[in-house]
């Protein structure tokens, strides 16, 4: 049997999702507490890998299982075994076909800025800091030359092994509550590094160092060496995977959780 998961992490005192040898990692928690309720080893595959300090308010993972538990027990079960800083929101049985990466069609970012002049203490490890005035208009102009089917190398980080660098990027929106700027993003997949590479030119553009055609410029330059800085982890968060309507999945809105 296959279970699909949907799972919410705070990525703060993780080294990224996927499992590592001698590093705390969400991958290895979610196994060790679904293998406590199957009764054997469980090993699991996401929708995608996040690295050190990133956050999730829904992850897809996937597993196979020869234990019969219901879906409630899948949840309660590996939450009463998870620290508290992980938790299983659903658990859903599917086909052999399905599998949480290659059966997903979009992915979807949400990266959280917090704008003023004084640095965060309660959001200290769930947003990034930027005490420059940034102008949100001017970040929304710029993000929409990235839409649509491009070669995103300028974004890519160097330890990227992705095939290729070439992506469909569905939307970029960029919109601002009180102290807080937003960059969400939904693409058909994404390179290592990209979205806080994408962030990062959006908070120079913002606060007036470049022009919003900066943007475009470095597209087209497919140069990782002209693309500036990479912002901070913390402020990001993988909030959404859309599967074929085949798949019947629950969706978790990032509405509520990410703000």
């Amino acid at each position: 049997m296959r279970i699909a998961l949907g799972i919410e992490y705070d990525g703060t005192p993780y080294h990224g999702w996927q499992f590592q040898d001698g590093a705390v990692n969400v991958q290895a928690e979610v196994e060790a507490a679904l293998a406590k309720v199957a009764d054997h080893p469980v090993r699991v595959a996401c929708a995608g890998r996040t690295d050190t300090g990133v956050h999730a308010t829904a992850q897809v993972a996937h597993f196979d299982t020869s234990a019969q538990r219901t879906e409630r027990s899948w949840v309660y079960g590996a939450n009463s075994n998870l620290p508290k800083s992980i938790a299983v929101q659903w658990a859903k049985p599917v086909s052999e076909a399905f599998h949480a990466r290659f059966s997903a069609v979009k992915r979807r970012y949400r990266y959280v800025i917090f704008n003023r002049h004084v640095r965060p203490t309660f959001l200290a490890y769930r947003v990034t800091w930027e005490h420059r005035p940034l102008d949100e208009t001017r970040m929304a102009r710029a993000a929409q030359f990235w839409v649509g089917e491009h070669d995103f190398s300028t974004f890519r980080s160097y330890a990227c092994q992705a095939k290729h660098p070439v992506r469909i990027m569905h939307r970029v929106d960029v919109w601002r509550d009180g102290p807080l700027v937003f960059i969400e993003v939904e693409a058909n997949g994404f390179l290592h590094h990209m979205v806080r590479n994408m962030a990062g030119v959006l908070a120079a553009i913002g606060a007036g160092e470049q022009e919003p055609e900066w943007a475009q410029q470095l597209l087209e330059h497919r140069d990782r060496v002209l693309g500036g800085v990479t912002a901070p982890a913390h402020g990001l968060y993988f909030t959404g995977v859309t599967y074929p309507a085949e798949f019947d999945l629950p969706e978790i809105s990032p509405a509520g959780l990410v703000w």
